[in-house]
């Protein structure tokens, strides 16, 4: 007899002594009430039952024995969310939380009872690219199921892209438009993707005005409806064969002018999300009357077209492929050739790039609500999960080591829900001009900084949570494995992790350092306004202050280096200051009179981590000429082909 104890689990092998012995029982015993005892298979020659073995196996026949998983339910995702409940109460004043909390009491039950079926359904039955009839017309037709248009109807009368621009709750619209989106993302089988184009695009001509009225008389209304029956959605079709961010030099599609002012369009774009959309605006260079364009930047040109003509059909546009991606299948992404689509210049000639940064911060911001809500709607699951599935001997939620992977799980979402929250209440001041030179410098900062947290968090978090669920998260048809696969594509839309963390350095450099000025001074203030006489509490804002004091200390180190110097640092600067703000986040949440010792424990869990990472890279000298050196010998080991000129 072997025996082995773990945690009150008990398992034992008796073999026989002799070979003589007819007895083989393998046997595993539980001490939890709740568990079921597994019976010896066999019963020894002679038995007093006398029943032929086979006949008592429990998976003979058809038989295939009683244990089974339970699969883990969603309940309604707004009221047990307490955390962003409370979130929401500490920010928003009572008056106007008092009004809109039914509406995401009701949205969240939608949710659970509705939507998220249809996010499934959309999942297992994506959009098909017909080309050709039966006759051998080219129709290009997209196909996409039920479920996917039953989503834009439902978007529409939910208001997800409407509420911000009705504004009836005033500089809380975003916020509260915020909360409805972390709900309905990771449900809406990924129609989150055209809604952010689509307030994109919205934002676009709600504050930009010219020769243009006309489209924007027609678009903006139906962008911004209510009605599924005129609601509209709208595409970004910026990428092209040279792809990624570097659209100055990737977009190569020519724009000709007619004779009623409108442009044809004739080019190539590689990357096409939403191609069913009902608009999209799109890059283009303004050819002139001898042929000639302007390269660079400054001969791109933003211009609007509608996706189909009057007839119904397709304006100048083929369908070349749909994309076969890693996630996001339920989104129909396509190449298409432009050969002839009949758009309207919507900027400025030479302007275009220019106008995308109100959109591309709006789609940000989107990006980062989605990541958060995946990462939430993780946790409930696995949550759920836990309180069913029994091992060794009891519930998993009942094992310490379990509950404390979702516990750092749920701290990471936390600090992530407080950050969009924070980004949308600065874009809700902004959007109603009541913004202070400082809101916009923090939004300036924090929008790259957002983005590329969230996203990389949330692949985290959705690999961690796969593994809640054994071997079931690896399972297609249980629906787990997509949100790990829809999570990766939130760190490369809209700008990878490295193109961000540019894009901070970029704010600061541009503002002549009043951005990061502005980030520091923020995180004074909320600092000095807290009043606690909690020891752990007041331990963790010294950890905030440090954290600060040691970016504020690379930074003045960092001024006197080589330009290379900060462009190498810049990735780790950004989680730095990521992971600082946060923290200060968490304990200003944590200081509210309303909050529990839960909120002081996840601010001090959270500040237990390297806070400011960019200060140890710093002191190994990786931001250096011989960092960066050592850097490319490691990758570039034994590899025969043309090498970096670094």
């Amino acid at each position: 007899m072997f025996q082995l104890r773990i945690c009150g689990v008990r398992s034992w092998c008796r073999i026989a002594a002799h070979p003589a012995c007819p007895v083989h029982n393998f046997r595993s015993k539980s001490t939890a009430a709740s568990s079921t005892v597994v019976e010896p298979l066999m019963h020894t020659k002679g038995s007093s039952q006398g029943e032929d073995p086979v006949n008592t196996m429990p998976y003979s026949g058809a038989k295939r024995g009683s244990f089974t998983q339970v699969k883990p339910l969603l309940g309604n995702v707004f009221t047990e969310d307490g955390f962003l409940q409370a979130a929401l109460r500490r920010m928003v004043p009572k008056e106007i939380l008092d009004k809109f909390t039914p509406d995401l009491v009701r949205f969240g039950h939608r949710v659970a009872s509705e939507i998220e079926s249809l996010g499934r359904a959309c999942e297992e039955d994506p959009p098909k690219h017909q080309p050709y009839d039966a006759w051998g017309n080219r129709v290009d037709e997209l196909i996409t199921c039920d479920a996917w248009k039953r989503q834009k109807q439902i978007s529409a009368e939910e208001g997800i892209v409407a509420i911000p621009y009705e504004r009836s709750y005033g500089t809380w619209s975003r916020v509260y438009f915020a909360a409805k989106l972390l709900l309905y993302a990771p449900s809406s089988g990924l129609y989150s993707c055209p809604l952010a184009m689509t307030d994109g695009a919205a934002k676009f001509f709600q504050i930009h005005d010219g020769n243009w009225a006309a489209q924007k008389a027609k678009a903006f209304p139906r962008l911004t409806s209510r009605d599924p029956n005129t609601f509209w959605t709208s595409g970004q079709w910026m990428t092209e064969r040279g792809g990624g961010s570097d659209v100055a030099d990737g977009t190569d599609t020519r724009a000709i002018r007619q004779a009623d002012g409108s442009y044809k369009l004739y080019g190539y774009k590689w990357f096409s999300s939403a191609t069913d959309s009902d608009m999209t605006l799109t890059l283009a260079r303004i050819v002139d009357e001898s042929g000639e364009f302007t390269k660079g930047t400054r001969g791109l040109s933003m211009f609007y077209l509608e996706t189909k003509g009057a007839d119904g059909k397709l304006n100048g546009i083929e369908i070349h492929k749909l994309k076969d991606k890693l996630g996001t299948r339920q989104l129909p992404t396509a190449e298409l050739l432009l050969d002839g689509a009949v758009a309207h210049l919507v900027s400025e000639e030479g302007r275009g790039v220019a106008s995308i940064t109100p959109m591309l911060t709006i789609t940000r911001i989107h990006n980062s609500i989605a990541a958060v809500g995946g990462m939430r709607r993780m946790l409930h699951f696995a949550r759920d999960y836990a309180t069913k599935r029994t091992a060794f001997g009891k519930r998993i939620i009942d094992h310490p080591l379990h509950i404390q992977t979702l516990a750092r799980m749920e701290v990471e979402t936390r600090g992530s829900i407080l950050l969009i929250m924070e980004i949308a209440r600065l874009l809700g001041l902004e959007e109603n001009n009541l913004a202070t030179k400082h809101d916009m410098q923090m939004m300036r900062i924090l929008t790259p900084i957002t983005k590329l947290y969230t996203a990389k968090q949330s692949i985290s978090v959705a690999s961690e949570g796969l593994e809640s669920f054994g071997g079931q998260g690896y399972i297609e048809d249980t629906g787990l494995p997509s949100r790990l696969r829809d999570s990766q594509v939130l760190s490369i839309w809209e700008g990878t992790t490295n193109i961000l963390s540019l894009d901070v350095l970029r704010s600061i450099t541009k503002t002549k350092g009043e951005t990061l000025q502005a980030f520091f001074a923020d995180i004074q203030t909320r600092m000095d306004n807290i009043k606690t006489q909690d020891q752990l509490l007041i331990t963790t804002m010294k950890k905030i202050h440090q954290a600060k004091a040691d970016l504020m200390t690379f930074v003045q180190s960092a001024s006197t280096q080589e330009p290379i110097f900060m462009e190498v640092a810049a990735r780790d600067f950004a989680y730095s200051l990521a992971r600082t703000y946060i923290g200060a986040l968490l304990v200003e949440h944590a200081a509210w009179a309303e909050s529990s010792q839960v909120d002081v424990t996840v601010a001090s869990r959270w500040c237990e981590k390297d806070l400011c990472p960019v200060t140890l890279g710093s002191a190994a000298g990786s931001y250096k000429n011989d960092g960066i050196s050592h850097d490319m010998d490691m990758v570039m080991d034994g590899y025969v082909g043309n090498k970096s000129k670094l």
